[in-house]
């Protein structure tokens, strides 16, 4: 703070704004030049397909789990298709291993006790899946 005395004879007071906008300069220069991070969210937005792309659009995968009745295990149908258990997951990755997009839609009777939809989870992600999503009845 800075005091004047002056004329009037009594003291009066004021700030000393000097070093406030040394501080403000000196802020303003470095946000000027530190780099801007990306703004917004990434999007991937799908390309426009060319004439020269010889694949047709695939199907999608859609695995069903159907309640067959009390205290047995549920079947499992890939595109209409029963699937065992046990070969489940060899069936994905051979279903995978040529598919581009690597997404699964999986649906089950809500009667279903979890267990048996986070071991088809797990199956897919085995297989090489990286989205699954959940379909509703």
């Amino acid at each position: 703070m800075a005091m004047i005395l002056g004329g009037r004879g009594g003291v009066s007071s004021e700030i000393n704004v000097t070093s406030l906008i040394d501080v403000l300069l000196v802020l303003l220069i470095i946000f000027m030049v530190l780099p801007h991070p990306s703004l917004g969210e990434r999007a991937e937005i799908p390309l426009k397909a060319t004439d020269s792309d010889p694949r047709p659009p695939e199907k999608p995968v859609i695995i069903h789990i159907q309640d067959t009745s009390a205290g047995q295990r549920p079947s499992v149908k890939v595109n209409d298709e029963e699937v065992g258990w046990e070969s489940l997951e060899a069936y994905l990755q051979k279903l995978y291993l040529r598919r581009i997009d690597k997404v699964a839609f999986l649906k089950g009777d809500p009667e279903i006790d979890f267990q048996y939809v986070a071991e088809v989870v797990d199956a897919t992600h085995h297989a090489g899946v990286t989205h699954v999503g959940l379909l509703g009845n």
